[in-house]
Formats: C-alpha cells, sequence, structure tokens
C-alpha cells in the first residue's frame, strides 16, 4: 500500500469522521495512550447486542476498544499532541513534509571534499534515493514530531537515512538492528526489549523513542550536534578519549579535527549530503516524493492475543506493509502483554477496528509453553501434538540442538492450552540451546545485488522460512546489498565420511546459542554502529 494510498484528505475527512476514527482505535502513533475508563458520551467499542452472548464477539470487541481522550472544551485531541485539537481541513497539515523539515534545520554546515563526495553518490544514485525516500515516508512523519517536540535539529530526523536507509529491519555487522541501528547492550540500556517475541530496536515508537534519548545524553555531554553524532556512531567514551588527546596536544577538539575510524569521518559528511539534497533536491537532478504533513499511521490498542495474520487481513493490509510499521514482531502473533498496540496506516486502522466487532474465529493460533525438562525438538513436538519442522521454524531453531529446561516455546493452541500469554513470559520469554552431537555450522553470508531470501536460501541449501527466521526477518522481507545472514550449516565430514569436530566446537556451540538472540549478542563496544548501505 503506497503512501498515497493511506492518506487522508480534507475531502474525506471531516472533524466528525477523525473524531469517530480516534474514538474507536483510543491511541495514536506519537504517543501511545493508556486505555481510559468508558464515558457515556464517548463512543466506545462494543460487539453488537445480537452477538453479544458469543465468546468470539466478546473477544474480539476486547482487542481495540478505548475511547479518545478529549480536550477541555470537549473536542477529540490530536493524538501526537494531546493538548492541540486536529483539523484536517487546515491547508497547513497538508503542507509537504520536506517544507517543515527545512524550516526545522538549526545545525551548522560542513562543506567538505567529503561532503561534496557524498553528494555526488547520492546524486549519481537517483534510484535509490527514490527509494529511500519512499520508505522513510511511513516514518518521518513521527519522527520530525518527537524531534520538534524536545526542541531538537530537524536535521536528526534523517539520521536513518544513513543508519538503515530508512530499513527498521535492517541488522549491520556489528548486530546493531532497526532503522536506529542499536546494538544489544545499548538498546538494552534505552529499554528496548530483546526477547523470544519482540524485538524492540526495530520497533518504530519505541527505537524513535531511545534513538533521541541517546542523542540528547550525548549532546549534553560534548555540548556540539557534531561531536554528538561522532559519539551516536563511534562511542562516547572513544569521541572523549580523542578529545582528550587533541587537548593534550594543544590542539582543536571539533569534529573535523579529531582523529577517528574512517566510518565516524564520514558520518557527519553523509548526513550533511542528505540535508543538502533534501534542502536542494533540483541542484543535485533528484526529485522527492511528496510527504504530506500529517500522520502516516495511528496505534490501535491490542488487548487479546492475536495472529498477525488475522491483524492484516482485517485491515485489509498486505503482510510486507504490516511488518513494515510492525518489525519489532519475531513470532506471527501479537502479544497483547507485551505488545499492547500495533501501528496501521490510517485508513486500514479504521477498517481493522470495525471487521473486529464482526468476527466470530479465534483470535490466536498461538500460546506460549515453559519446556519443564532439557529434550530433542522431535521429543517436544510429539508431546505438543505438532510437526517438528514447524516446531522448530516458528521458534527459530537450529538443527542438532536441544532445547534446555526453562526455555519459552510458542505452540499451537489446543484444549489443554489454550490461554493468552501471560505478562512474565510476554517480556522475559527465553530460548536456552545446547548442541545434540556434533554442532551446526553458524556461518554469515553476503546478500547480492538483487538477491532475495529464496534465493540466498537456494543457494545454500535451506529453506528461505528458516532463513528468514534465523535472522528474524519476515518472509516477504526485502535485502539490501551486502546484508549480513545467519546461515546454518551440517557439519562438515572428514575425507573418510565422519564428521569432524574440534574438541572446542561443542563449547562454542553452547555459548553462541544461551538465547534466541544469540546472533546479536552484545557487543563489548557501548556504541551504535552502522550498516554499510
Amino acid at each position: 500500500m503506497t503512501h498515497a494510498a493511506a492518506k487522508v484528505s480534507s475531502n474525506r475527512w471531516t472533524h466528525q469522521a477523525l473524531a469517530l476514527a480516534l474514538a474507536l482505535l483510543g491511541g495514536c502513533a506519537s504517543t501511545p495512550l493508556p486505555p481510559e475508563p468508558a464515558q457515556p458520551a464517548e463512543v466506545v467499542m462494543v460487539a453488537p447486542s445480537a452477538a453479544a452472548a458469543s465468546p468470539s464477539a466478546t473477544d474480539s470487541a476486547a482487542v481495540a476498544g478505548t475511547a479518545a481522550p478529549t480536550s477541555a472544551a470537549g473536542q477529540p485531541q490530536d493524538p501526537l499532541r494531546p493538548d492541540v485539537p486536529v483539523d484536517l481541513s487546515d491547508s497547513s497539515v497538508h503542507t509537504d513534509l520536506w517544507s517543515r523539515l527545512r524550516r526545522g534545520f538549526a545545525m551548522p554546515d560542513l562543506d567538505t571534499r567529503l561532503v561534496r563526495g557524498r553528494e555526488q553518490y547520492y546524486a549519481s544514485r537517483p534510484d535509490y534515493v527514490q527509494r529511500m525516500t519512499e520508505r522513510s515516508s511511513r516514518y518521518l512523519f513521527h519522527i520530525v514530531e518527537e524531534v520538534e517536540r524536545r526542541g531538537m535539529p530537524t536535521e536528526l530526523a534523517l539520521l536513518p537515512f544513513i543508519e538503515s536507509a530508512f530499513n527498521p529491519q535492517a541488522m549491520s555487522v556489528a548486530k546493531a538492528s532497526g532503522m536506529w541501528q542499536f546494538i544489544p547492550s545499548t538498546g538494552k540500556h534505552y529499554e528496548l526489549a530483546q526477547n523470544v517475541f519482540r524485538d524492540d530496536r526495530r520497533d518504530v515508537l519505541a527505537s524513535t523513542r531511545a534513538a533521541l534519548d541517546y542523542l540528547q545524553k550525548l549532546h549534553g555531554m560534548f555540548g556540539d550536534w557534531h561531536l554528538a553524532l561522532a559519539a551516536y556512531n563511534w562511542g562516547e567514551g572513544s569521541v572523549g578519549r580523542a578529545m582528550a588527546r587533541n587537548r593534550k596536544a594543544g590542539r582543536r577538539t571539533d569534529y573535523l579535527s579529531l582523529k577517528m575510524p574512517n566510518e565516524t569521518q564520514l558520518y557527519v559528511p553523509k548526513l550533511q549530503a542528505v540535508k543538502n539534497i533534501i534542502a536542494r533536491p533540483g541542484d543535485f537532478g533528484l526529485t522527492l516524493p511528496r510527504v504530506e504533513n500529517h500522520p502516516y499511521f495511528l496505534s490501535v490498542p491490542i488487548q487479546r492475543d492475536i495472529d498477525v495474520e488475522l491483524v492484516a487481513r482485517l485491515a485489509g493490509l498486505e503482510s510486507a506493509e504490516f511488518h513494515a510499521l510492525n518489525p519489532s514482531l519475531n513470532q506471527p502473533v501479537v502479544l497483547a502483554a507485551g505488545t499492547p498496540q500495533v501501528l496501521l496506516p490510517y485508513d486500514n486502522a479504521e477498517r481493522f477496528v470495525r471487521a473486529l466487532v464482526d468476527y466470530r474465529g479465534p483470535l490466536s493460533s498461538w500460546t506460549a509453553w515453559v519446556v519443564p525438562k532439557t529434550a530433542k525438538p522431535a521429543d517436544l513436538a510429539r508431546h505438543l501434538g505438532m510437526d517438528e519442522d514447524h516446531l522448530c521454524a516458528v521458534n527459530r531453531i537450529p538443527p542438532r540442538m536441544l532445547v534446555k529446561a526453562g526455555s519459552t516455546l510458542l505452540v499451537a493452541r489446543s484444549e489443554r492450552r489454550d490461554h493468552d500469554v501471560p505478562e512474565h513470559l510476554a517480556h522475559n520469554a527465553a530460548m536456552l540451546l545446547v548442541a545434540d552431537g556434533p554442532a551446526p555450522r553458524r556461518t554469515t553470508v553476503k546478500a547480492r545485488r538483487s538477491d532475495s531470501l529464496t534465493s540466498v536460501a537456494a543457494r545454500h541449501g535451506v529453506s528461505s522460512a528458516k532463513l528468514a527466521q534465523w535472522n528474524k526477518l519476515s518472509s516477504g522481507a526485502a535485502l539490501y546489498v551486502g546484508q549480513s545472514l545467519v546461515v546454518f550449516l551440517p557439519p562438515r565430514k572428514s575425507s573418510g565420511g565422519r564428521i569432524t569436530k574440534s574438541p572446542t566446537a561443542a563449547r562454542k556451540a553452547v555459548l553462541k546459542s544461551r538465547s534466541v538472540h544469540a546472533e546479536a549478542a552484545p557487543s563489548a563496544r557501548a556504541k551504535v554502529s552502522s550498516p554499510r548501505h
């Protein structure tokens, strides 16, 4: 679904329609609001009276059904700015977002050879710039809102162009993940959950909050946005030591005067080049796609576990578009206790809430189960009445591994196991594995130009479904050139046909598989590293 298809025009959306939509959805993208008790004067989602006795109808109504906040005057409030009413008939709402961005540019400009080199790089790749800017249209309004609310320069809203090309599924060689490229340790420090069920480093709202918190902290430390950006890429300790060395030698301590790795030397020039292109696209022979100055998505509260496929179907949304807005989900189910909201485009959000009221089937096919004792996946699958390949695929269990006691598995619901996942598991679930005999070979491969998950999987003799799950990607995820992908291959065999195994192989396998996020183990460097784009 394109941004143009999802946009809200002043002719189609009156104050009354917006009030109804917000009352139905009870939340929004930028500042998710907690559910409030329904008041008699407000519109509240309820099941039709004829279906009130149906458990499935009642459950459906409970998934999304809180009332909209109102201002003191009783008018619906802007979900992004609770104190300011939304007026979609106001022409300023539909001002091009690029113009709003330009008005907020406030960082000192750099004019160096490196900046001109990056300008030339982007100008010579109009297709790449087009893809980046089109992808950004889903997220940019929310980021600009947050940046402005904090009084920060709007150039910072362009930083995901440099970090990930606005790809929330991006994973760097340093295991940095998401649009803002947090490594695991920094993500945890900024309260970005990483567990079996979700990785908030990829969450649009949570990662933006964390990134801006981190940038504000760095600016407070260094008093300069260029140094803050260098620290975001290289680490505050590294920047501090580089400044101390220059100070000791009697040299300047500004960004351009520091000795830094090549990646960090290029970091601010890249951002400056993108800023210049956004400011004057015609000077570089480029045309920016129009991005409207209103939210692309709404936040819909989720109060019961519900399958991802069902949300997308009821919303009339392609699976790829759903995952583009909700990339933090590691599993095919949204757990209300851990992910109390999903993001949907405006039109699809209203469609989902209305369709959910009439839906009569089960909401979720899955629940969580804690493994009581260490066992082979085949034995667990037999106990659960599931297909072994299906169990291993959905839980990303590599070949030749045992599942240790205390691990949390996502399993099919049954009469014996038919409950929503409780809060303690939704937030703390872990997968603990140990090698069962010779460990599989874990290797990393690079995506080539025009590669897809299917082509990479075929090249290495594995299934595309397993490749996607090993790398925490949706089945339809697009790959970028040079993207690192984890592949598990069978153990090597000696010339005599026996499987070879080094003395430390089993120990390494245990260490690498202590959690489902083994391939994203915290780096020793407490920094955020950008991938190569």
